[in-house]
């Protein structure tokens, strides 16, 4: 990979007023994207936004960072952290962004992309862009409301009409927002077909504040190709960042990792989760990020649950001496079949 390149990968940029050290971002992850793994990433380094897990706009206004897993961090990392809000009422967006200034977040991203039936089936996520005139009020709205950067995530739409996409994201900006996180792919597709890159290339022509690109994204060479095919202004890694929470160290040169790294990882982690969520939140948490890990491995269908098994964080972490010391057979990139989320 080209100097000039993995250079660039650490260049500054700008979001609104703000200015972010890096071009590679966390992607917000449900229930993988939490505070314990956000220091994991922190203490590897090398991305420019750490996004939060999606919370809830309508229960953020009261909600009690002592209890909610997803609206928690540390104090360190909020002038990089943007929190990641869904509703299908305007209002509650306008309150949750308020919160979410008044505690010091970096920035607040809307969720226009979760195409969970969930979430969509209570007017929020994805089905927003069934409602093109609502997604633009709320943009509309919490830009009024607040001065801290406002983001927004989306997707290619219900139908795969790239005109649809483009349309948007010149309505967003119009609307006041100051970064677009793309996802081409349509709501109805779980990842069944590969991402189409060239519309992300599409919105970023169409407007003047920047555009992530975001889908398909495993190797630096991947990383590359979509910033050379579509100009975008960064790159929003999410599986692949849950699989190796190193990959923006390694990606843009702080880092030479060995092997030891998924065991050391895996237990740094396993540590962390303890101490911000405690045995019982910790174990389901480490279940989820565990087959991740595991997809790195040629083998890994197999290493997964024996890492999980057990009733206790202590178990876990004798599951990871027992089966990651040594580290097992690597997988070129991780296998796609292991990611499920």
């Amino acid at each position: 990979m080209s100097a000039r390149f993995v250079q660039w990968l650490r260049s500054d940029w700008t979001i609104g007023h703000k200015t972010v050290h890096g071009r590679l971002v966390l992607a917000p992850m449900s229930k993988l994207g939490h505070v314990a793994f956000r220091e994991l990433v922190a203490g590897y380094g090398g991305y420019g936004l750490l996004f939060s897990e999606m919370c809830s706009a309508r229960a953020l206004p009261t909600a009690n960072p002592d209890v909610s897993p997803c609206f928690r961090w540390r104090t360190s990392e909020l002038p990089h952290l943007v929190c990641q809000i869904f509703g299908s009422d305007p209002q509650d967006m306008v309150l949750a962004a308020q919160r979410i200034q008044k505690e010091g977040f970096f920035g607040v991203d809307m969720n226009m992309g979760c195409s969970v039936s969930g979430i969509c089936k209570h007017g929020c996520g994805a089905d927003l862009l069934n409602h093109p005139d609502v997604a633009v009020a709320m943009v509309r709205e919490v830009k009024r409301a607040v001065s801290i950067p406002v983001c927004v995530k989306y997707r290619t739409g219900w139908k795969d009409d790239p005109d649809f996409a483009v349309d948007m994201a010149k309505r967003f900006e119009d609307a006041g927002a100051d970064c677009l996180t793309f996802h081409p792919r349509v709501a109805p597709d779980r990842r069944s077909r590969p991402p189409k890159w060239e519309y992300i290339g599409r919105v970023k022509q169409a407007v003047s504040i920047p555009v992530l690109g975001n889908g398909n994204v495993f190797t630096l060479e991947d990383c590359r190709k979509m910033v050379e095919q579509t100009g975008c202004d960064g790159v929003a890694l999410g599986r692949m960042a849950i699989a190796r929470p190193w990959i923006f160290a390694q990606w843009t040169g702080r880092l030479e990792p060995d092997d030891d790294i998924f065991y050391q990882a895996a237990l740094n982690l396993v540590d962390l989760l303890e101490t911000h969520f405690g045995e019982d939140m910790g174990l389901r948490y480490f279940k989820k990020y565990s087959q991740y890990l595991a997809a790195n491995f040629v083998y890994g269908h197999t290493i997964w649950p024996r890492l999980w098994k057990g009733n206790s964080l202590d178990a876990v972490r004798e599951n990871i001496r027992n089966y990651l010391h040594s580290c097992p057979a690597l997988s070129s990139r991780p296998s796609l079949y292991m990611f499920t989320t």
